[in-house]
């Protein structure tokens, strides 16, 4: 009996061993997590989130299939360059952010799509109700640059409907649309570092 458990040791650590991880982490000076959404149905109004990270743990050794990609972001650092509308997305017609203070998204699975293009699926959590999205990513390619850092770049975007979490204000115009529209186009534009 403790010879199988010793040999089942020794395959347990040459298995894990053989797979190799690199974290991916976030460089915020050169990232953004951005939005937008239709404004009187006519127009669109962008925003982003000052303060977020997002790390990609890449278990694959050729791609990024089978990796987990985690991002977490402050409610309360949305800016839109308008100081009124920003205090109304802090307010519980929008994100509440006093008592929700983050929104967090955590794959499931991330699929290759094409030569550079993979499907990123997971678990979007807003005002604590989740619900599954897609991002259409597309990896921008890999450098080191000047300091000896490993950089890559991805492009992510996906689409969520905000009445699905609570996102509640629906203000609507005399024609009947609303002032605000309900879809929101979500983009992510990393430059991501190796953690040494």
């Amino acid at each position: 009996m403790t010879k199988l458990l010793t040999l089942l040791s020794t395959i347990v650590l040459a298995v894990s061993g053989s797979v190799s991880q690199t974290v991916w982490v976030d460089d915020p000076a050169h990232s953004q997590v951005s939005f937008s959404v239709a404004h009187l149905v006519i127009a669109e109004v962008t925003g982003r989130f000052k303060e977020f990270t997002v790390t990609l743990q890449q278990t694959a050794k050729e791609d990024f299939t089978g990796s987990i990609l985690e991002a977490t972001i402050k409610t309360a650092s949305v800016d839109t360059d308008n100081e009124a509308r920003d205090k109304h997305l802090r307010s519980d017609d929008f994100f509440n952010a006093e008592k929700f203070p983050e929104i967090t998204f955590k794959s499931t699975s991330i699929e290759k799509s094409g030569t550079d293009t993979y499907k990123v699926i997971g678990n979007l959590t807003i005002r604590d109700v989740t619900k599954p999205v897609v991002f259409e990513a597309r990896h921008t390619g890999q450098v080191k640059d000047p300091w000896g850092n490993v950089k890559i770049g991805f492009k992510a975007t996906a689409s969520v409907n905000r009445f699905d979490y609570g996102l509640k204000w629906d203000k609507a115009i005399e024609t009947g649309g609303l002032v605000a529209g309900d879809v929101v186009d979500i983009t992510l534009l990393m430059e991501m570092a190796q953690r040494k």
